[in-house]
């Protein structure tokens, strides 16, 4: 192991295919050592992943960190937001968790909204406007289609809840994760009664609410962990709020994450109500806000085009005239849950180049459209946006949000953010220090700033035009006619 200034910590991220864990010196934010592991994903309608994988793969990762991991103070985990987690009496998985991209419940997700008030009453009362990804509708849809399973559900949890719990014995979530779920007020900051009662959900059956710089336990059980008993645990956080930590963001900065799904999102002082649904007013880990818009198909659309066509993914052609919606698992922004791809203007001499172009085109377009709604009104839209995640070292990626967003680029050095994010809040608990503080200290935002571009308003046109065109197709749903 390296040598540290400081106490070390251990920062997690549970996402959608991998759990990945940072041994992080405190003192200097130096990564010590990593680990990462995988986890499987259902296909078709249905995204689902066993939450007992996870668990399994966070003992694999910390077990490839060594023996920096046996000596660390503290542990957070920062995970996949949103996705349902059901455990019966045992604490055992009643079944596999529903996760956030499973778009199954958009039938439930438009029937609560009618209900409980339309849309302006929902962002009112919650800050966002709940769409199929959202955890309230995957509860509604399970009620629905699998009534046993609610019968048998002694506790619901979010997916680094449920890791979070097995490390302490106690049911407990933050204020960042649980603003994603729908059934949190965020104006009163509590649990909303008359959300749960009329989906039929008890409170009891949820976590406690760990507030900002509080530790939510310690760890409970040694063995199948290399933690020593009473290692402290914080309160974790869903994985966009785990990275705003890691970037140690202040107000007003707009940070674009190109991962499996692709976000926009900036810290605010002003708590969001958006009516129209684009953006969700998430809290963030710390006391303020985080309105987020995301996108369903970032990344993996992209690359899945690219497989298709034989291509790299770098292996883009300039062409006008073609576009590409990339919408391969629905869409949440625009919100189109049962859209699939779509492609207009092919011609004899469109190439495979430019096809693969107008992917990104349309994946980044998607992003851009909602950029205006997350920032306030008094942020600098001339500000470099920070990109982070899988894609931003990209070439392909980092030239299309410039052309298309017209700001420059920063992109970060520092790789793993949502783990990083969740050590800086390990090492709150240790120093008594702001975890966006801490993440500041460590220069993790610390990258190139790429220049400006100008901006190319006729690709944001066409596309803008075909999809409102073909809005026919892209809201139908499957089997109408």
């Amino acid at each position: 192991m390296s040598a540290a200034e400081g106490p070390l910590v251990v920062g997690v991220d549970t996402s959608t295919q991998s759990t990945k864990a940072l041994v992080v010196d405190a003192s200097t934010g130096q990564v010590v050592a990593s680990g990462q592991a995988s986890h499987t994903v259902s296909t078709g309608a249905a995204r689902e992943s066993d939450p007992r994988q996870w668990w399994d793969a966070l003992r694999e990762a910390l077990h490839q960190c060594g023996d920096a991991a046996r000596e660390a103070a503290a542990v957070s985990i920062g995970g996949q937001q949103h996705g349902l987690v059901t455990l019966d009496a045992q604490g055992d998985p009643v079944r596999p968790a529903l996760l956030w991209n499973d778009v199954r419940s958009a039938p439930q997700a438009r029937r609560l909204i009618e209900e409980l008030g339309g849309p302006k009453a929902w962002a009112e009362r919650t800050g966002s406007v709940p769409g199929p990804s959202f955890t309230v509708t995957k509860w509604a849809w399970l009620a629905e289609n699998e009534p046993d399973a609610v019968r048998a559900t002694a506790a619901v949890r979010l997916p680094h809840d449920y890791l979070t719990e097995r490390l302490t014995g106690q049911g407990t979530t933050d204020r960042g994760d649980v603003s994603g779920t729908g059934w949190w007020a965020s104006g009163t900051e509590a649990y909303d009664e008359e959300i749960l009662a009329h989906i039929g959900l008890d409170p009891a059956l949820l976590p406690r609410v760990v507030r900002p710089g509080e530790v939510a336990g310690t760890v409970h059980a040694s063995g199948e962990l290399p933690f020593s008993r009473g290692t402290l645990v914080a309160a974790g956080t869903g994985d966009n709020a785990a990275a705003a930590l890691g970037l140690g963001l202040r107000p007003g900065t707009a940070v674009l994450s190109l991962g499996t799904s692709g976000t926009v999102y900036a810290v605010s002082t002003r708590r969001p109500a958006d009516s129209t649904g684009t953006v969700a007013g998430f809290a963030d880990a710390r006391g303020d806000w985080l309105p987020l818009a995301c996108t369903l198909n970032c990344t993996l659309a992209v690359d899945r085009v690219a497989t298709l066509l034989g291509l790299d993914r770098e292996a883009v052609e300039p062409g006008a005239g073609v576009t590409l919606l990339p919408y391969l698992d629905g869409e949440r922004t625009p919100d189109l849950p049962h859209a699939s791809g779509l492609l207009h203007g092919l011609r004899h001499d469109t190439t495979g180049g430019q096809l693969l172009q107008a992917a990104y085109d349309g994946a980044v377009h998607s992003l851009l459209g909602a950029l205006d709604l997350v920032l306030d009104a008094d942020a600098d839209r001339s500000a470099a946006l920070l990109l982070i995640g899988g894609g931003a070292r990209g070439t392909a990626w980092q030239q299309t949000v410039r052309r298309l967003s017209g700001r420059p680029v920063q992109v970060p050095e520092a790789r793993e953010l949502v783990a990083l994010g969740a050590a800086a809040q390990a090492a709150g608990l240790l120093t008594g220090e702001d975890p966006a503080a801490v993440a500041r200290r460590w220069d993790t935002a610390r990258g190139p700033v790429l220049d400006a571009m100008e901006r190319d308003e006729e690709t944001l046109t066409r596309i803008a035009e075909v999809l409102s065109d073909a809005a026919p197709l892209l809201e139908r749903e499957p089997g109408r006619h």
